[in-house]
């Protein structure tokens, strides 16, 4: 058969048929994902401006919308009808307490910036998790970026002093199908998904496929794509987008960089100090990556979502969060890594100051918190307040667009920079009214 007569729904068939032999079932769906990423017109490069201490940034997102009121924020005046049973544990900073189920991070707290001044208008989970994500509201006309896009995107592409490595440069870790993503950026700025952190990604072929018919593969799939790439690939900006990710990946499979997403390298004792469930893991992988010069790395934990049985949950939840949160803080002290790593932690809104009939607290987007730590932050400090019964900010309040160019200033990356999508519209990784928290820093 000549393969310039395949029809284009044939050369699509094959390019699906190769990427699953390529990869396996190590990736599984997410590596669909990858090579599909929808890919948008953007500027050119920018290049980063401005100081920082922070080189990357591990952002451990709270799925379902976390309670402040029963970890960052308790308010032990307001007596049961608001704390339920909840009770506030003195830290190693005076004046700055905690929810009783994060006795480990307690004793970091002098290396963290406690934001108690969140605020939003988005109640529901789906548009709460954009909104944070990307600090614009969610549209069908547009999909807008995710913080790790913005970072690749206004990055200085030379990254002087950078480890060479062939791992991607954003990564998220366990993060579903719903995550922007790169948005309407090019695919280049899109994270590769990680599903299960246990797994990871391995340089494993499909079992029976040996590494010659592999390259013979390959091969035929550069002659099937030759007269097709010669008609389309100047003009057309996805195709150049699948061709670059294909390519990628195939690089990155058989890179002796994947050894960073084995977590049998670590000791016992690191993951005896991190925990064992996966989320634990996924913050562990951060680390590693974070070792390899990975710029920005995203890990969810889900299921904060407690309409009911507030109290019970919270004793199951929140001391995995703690374990892990309060390992990866002193791991990256230990290790040399924190001024250059910042640590962030976010969900898309609060829980409700009143406690429902089922025990449980419902959304409250009004008032909630989030933290920050590393990456030139200074520890041991509050940023805002809410009232007595957490129900409404009081001081410094700020949104996901003050969050995310915040995010920025730690890397020393311009939160306004304008970006235009391919409708021509100017979107800012700080939003239309975001500045930089600057005073949380050093």
């Amino acid at each position: 058969m000549n393969p310039n007569h395949l029809d284009e729904l044939s050369r699509r068939g094959f390019l699906a048929t190769t990427a699953k032999t390529c990869f396996g079932l190590t990736i599984g769906g997410s590596a669909a994902r990858f090579f599909s990423q929808q890919a948008e017109a953007a500027d050119p490069a920018v290049l980063a401006s401005g100081g920082g201490t922070a080189k990357s940034v591990i952002y451990l997102f709270m799925s379902g919308g976390m309670t402040h009121l029963d970890t960052f924020d308790p308010k032990p005046e307001a007596g049961s009808n608001v704390m339920g049973e909840t009770k506030a544990i003195s830290t190693n900073v005076d004046g700055i307490q905690l929810g009783h189920c994060l006795p480990k991070l307690a004793q970091q707290m002098d290396q963290v910036a406690l934001i108690r001044s969140m605020s939003t208008t988005q109640g529901a989970h789906a548009q709460g998790r954009y909104y944070m994500r990307t600090g614009y509201a969610q549209r069908s006309s547009i999909v807008h970026p995710a913080p790790g896009a913005w970072v690749e995107r206004l990055s200085d592409p030379t990254r002087q002093n950078q480890p060479s490595t062939d791992i991607p440069s954003y990564i998220t870790v366990n993060c579903g199908s719903g995550h922007p993503g790169a948005g309407f950026m090019e695919a280049r700025y899109a994270p590769l998904p990680i599903g299960d952190a246990s797994t990871g990604l391995q340089n494993s072929l499909r079992r029976g496929l040996s590494e010659q018919h592999f390259d013979q593969q390959l091969a035929l799939r550069q002659q099937l794509d030759a007269d097709f790439d010669a008609r389309y690939l100047k003009g057309q900006k996805k195709v150049r987008a699948y061709n670059e990710a294909f390519d990628a990946a195939v690089k990155l499979m058989r890179s002796k960089d994947l050894e960073a997403f084995d977590l049998s390298k670590e000791s016992q004792a690191a993951h005896k100090l991190y925990g064992p469930s996966s989320f634990s893991k996924g913050v562990l992988l951060a680390r590693r990556l974070v070792e390899r010069g990975v710029r920005f790395i995203e890990v969810e934990y889900g299921g904060f979502d407690w309409h009911a049985d507030n109290f019970g949950l919270m004793e199951e939840k929140i001391p995995t969060l703690d374990q892990a949160l309060a390992a990866l803080l002193h791991d990256l002290k230990l290790k040399g890594l924190l001024d250059s790593t910042l640590v962030v932690l976010g969900t898309e809104f609060g829980r409700s100051p009143k406690i429902n009939e089922n025990a449980g607290r419902n959304h409250y987007p009004k008032a909630f918190s989030c933290l920050m730590a590393g990456g030139g932050i200074r520890g041991g400090q509050t940023y805002g307040a809410t009232d007595a019964k957490g129900g409404s900010v009081t001081e410094g309040k700020i949104n996901a667009q003050h969050f995310n160019a915040t995010i920025a200033h730690a890397l020393g990356l311009p939160h306004d920079q304008i970006i235009y999508s391919e409708s021509k519209r100017p979107f800012r990784m700080g939003g239309r009214e975001g500045k930089p928290l600057t005073q949380l820093f050093t």
